[in-house]
């Protein structure tokens, strides 16, 4: 079945506002073998959400509104629908007897728009919202010859999600048919997506019952991977099949097949050879240790590290001699170098990494632009440096800093 979702309100199309509901509906709509087609946002406009109703009923099962139910003159997602299929209000004597109550739990007045929230369209079966005034509402409609299914969900997220998961989700279970999903997601890192699809494209498209999505971003993709059949070990069958033949054409650009982190492979690593992390970054202000250290239990290999912007600091906290500085430039393959061997020597880790560069938008030159970066590993034996060169502002590049360090990290260890 094919599910459309629309996010009621002006707020929306502001850049202060952003719709995560839908992410958290799409979810559930798909372990329910339910395909969301389509997700249009719409403005407080009765004749625009009336309209795109009417586009959404036409080319989709089941159509779920997020939003516009309050007591407001710009929530008008009851009067949308109900004109959109040309059915009429009714106020909901128990409704209105629950608004009034609500009102006198609280010891508030009720102002009389409240009263709208009681508005029913007629053959609506109520949802109740026990963490809102806003009841939910339920249709069973023909549209155009076809059965029809529409949600009028609350817009408030501890409304919408608590409502949609108590209310709607078993009604959807009763009603589509029972469908298996399997899902799997595989990630890759620091390999363009051109080069990826490239390589991979051939191999998904001959899966027409797999879902393939490709998300990619600072160095980072996911390929997810989602099959939905009438038993479960079917599913996986074919899902797993597909993964082994994309982990295959992968290589080691591939670091995950269940969708773990990089940050969580890399303490796998560190974690499997017992080994420990100290880090100096300069350009990259502490990104690398904020995203180690977000994984539980990451004290058990990481000792932590230095930010070092300021040539003194690392000469302080990482033993970087001032004539190294002064002969190749703080930017520079023999700094990142010295970065990763003194935190190493000074914290007592078994694995240094040491980080400079020039995040932007100034401080390049013609020899050194901005987004060069240097990054460096060393260990008791040896050490390596790699040179990049990261275009794009000051937040994408440290973006892609940290993620080929973390990346030089796991091949490190692998």
């Amino acid at each position: 079945m094919k599910s459309e979702i629309i996010a009621v309100g002006s707020e929306m199309l502001t850049p202060v506002r952003q719709d995560t509901n839908s992410l958290y509906l799409t979810g559930k709509l798909n372990e329910l073998g339910i395909a969301v087609i389509f997700k249009t946002i719409v403005g407080d406009r009765l004749q625009d959400l009336a309209s795109v109703i009417r586009t959404a009923l036409g080319r989709t099962d089941i159509v779920v509104l997020i939003g516009g139910l309050g007591p407001t003159e710009d929530d008008i997602t009851r009067e949308a629908v109900a004109e959109a299929l040309s059915l009429s209000l009714r106020r909901d004597a128990a409704q209105v007897a629950a608004l009034h109550a609500r009102a006198a739990a609280w010891r508030r007045s009720m102002s009389a728009n409240n009263l709208k929230q009681a508005d029913v369209i007629d053959g609506a079966v109520v949802l109740p919202n026990p963490n809102g005034s806003a009841p939910g509402q339920w249709l069973d409609v023909a549209f155009g010859g076809f059965r029809k299914l529409i949600l009028l969900i609350p817009g408030p997220p501890n409304e919408c999600r608590p409502l949609f998961d108590i209310e709607c989700l078993p009604r959807l279970s009763a009603i589509v048919p029972k469908r298996f999903i399997a899902k799997r997601t595989l990630r890759a890192a620091m390999i363009p997506e051109s080069q990826a699809d490239s390589l991979l494209a051939p191999i998904y498209t001959a899966y027409e019952d797999v879902e393939t999505t490709i998300l990619a971003h600072a160095g980072d993709i996911q390929f997810t991977l989602l099959c939905a059949k009438p038993n479960l070990e079917a599913a996986r069958q074919r899902v797993d099949e597909l993964a082994g033949r994309m982990e295959e054409a992968l290589e080691d650009w591939l670091y995950s097949n269940n969708g773990d982190t990089l940050e969580q492979i890399v303490l796998y690593y560190l974690g499997l050879r017992q080994a420990t992390l100290a880090i100096a970054e300069s350009c990259t202000g502490g990104m690398i240790s904020q995203r180690i250290t977000s994984v539980p239990g990451a004290s058990r290999s990481f000792l932590g590290g230095a930010v070092v912007y300021w040539d003194e600091l690392k000469t302080t906290f990482a033993d970087v001699s001032p004539a190294l500085i002064l002969q190749y430039g703080s930017v520079s393959a023999e700094v990142a170098k010295a970065l990763a061997q003194g935190i190493r020597l000074r914290t007592g880790a078994a694995l240094g990494v040491g980080v400079t560069g020039i995040a932007g938008p100034t401080g390049g030159t013609s020899v050194k632009p901005v987004g060069r970066v240097y990054i460096a590993v060393s260990d008791a034996q040896k050490s390596e440096t790699i040179e990049r060169t990261f275009r794009g502002d000051r937040d994408r590049i440290r973006e892609w800093t940290t993620q080929q360090a973390l990346d030089l990290i796991r091949r490190w260890l692998m």
